[in-house]
């Protein structure tokens, strides 16, 4: 079995973008020639890597187990550029941070364009995830730093405090809800919501919250940000939950009120995790120490 570094940089190239014609375009490859190399590996391991199908590719059992070490060598990889980096100028790092909605909303923008303005020679690449798949892309290779609530078990991960992040019910001013200053989450669904765009994490997260109970959310819209959100719910069109600091920058130019929520779980503490801070490439533990900091 003979495999080098450009077969598993291609190979995690199609199983990221789910297609063999968008890895080939992100390997900077000709199709036919991505579909030969691909074709080679899986004669030289023996096996089918990938299942097709009309609407793309999908990782066959062995071509988990593949991406998982994919993942690992790539980063050991950038690990290697990156430390020679510090006895060559003009070497770039890649941190992939994962975060979840609150963290990437109110508590990232900030702080991270602090940290890059400081390091020029350091990209980050951000995505936003719940909790839950944030602590298993960690666990299975597939990201450098995430930012999590507290709720989730961080099995084998290291974690560190990073912000508070209480999550709060934001009523219209003049609803009779606004003289309440405290409501549990299930008596909050007997109301109209004003929800996130599907897959946003702060939505799957409440959204598995009401399944619990055996209930679900009557989202009457779905906007992408909290002051659109605001905006609708200030009309009296619903009810939302959202970041209680979101709530409080809201207020300041809408009619609005936020009641806090009476169940254990929208009292939060955001956590910076991470695999192993000693073998986190230089700029990543930089990353980490700043936002710690």
């Amino acid at each position: 079995m003979h495999l080098d570094l450009a077969d598993l940089r291609l190979f995690r190239a199609i199983a990221e973008a789910g297609s063999i014609t968008g890895g080939a375009a992100r390997a900077n490859l000709a199709l036919a020639s991505a579909s030969a190399r691909l074709q080679g590996m899986e004669n030289s391991i023996g096996a089918a890597l990938f299942i097709r199908g009309r609407r793309g590719v999908q990782p066959t059992p062995a071509g988990r187990a593949l991406l998982a070490h994919a993942r690992i060598v790539g980063q050991q990889v950038e690990r290697m550029y990156a430390e020679l980096g510090e006895y060559a100028h003009g070497v770039r790092g890649q941190v992939r941070l994962l975060c979840n909605t609150s963290a990437l909303a109110e508590h990232l923008p900030q702080a991270l364009s602090s940290f890059m303005a400081a390091h020029p020679q350091v990209d980050v690449d951000v995505e936003e995830g719940t909790s839950l798949e944030i602590v298993r892309s960690l666990l299975a290779g597939d990201g450098d730093i995430g930012i999590v609530a507290d709720s989730v078990d961080f099995g084998s991960l290291q974690s560190f405090s990073f912000r508070a992040d209480r999550l709060v019910l934001v009523v219209a001013r003049g609803q009779a809800l606004a003289r309440r200053r405290k409501i549990g989450f299930a008596e909050a669904l007997a109301h109209d919501f004003i929800g996130f765009t599907r897959g946003m994490a702060l939505q799957e997260h409440l959204a598995g919250h009401a399944a619990r109970l055996g209930m679900r959310i009557k989202v009457r819209a779905r906007l992408r940000s909290f002051e659109a959100v605001c905006g609708m719910v200030e009309r009296g069109l619903g009810v939302a939950i959202m970041p209680e600091s979101a709530a409080q920058r809201c207020r300041q130019t809408m009619a609005l009120s936020s009641i806090r929520l009476a169940d254990p779980w929208a009292t939060r503490q955001l956590t910076l995790c991470t695999r192993n801070i000693t073998e986190l490439p230089p700029y990543c533990r930089q990353l980490l120490q700043y936002l710690r900091a």
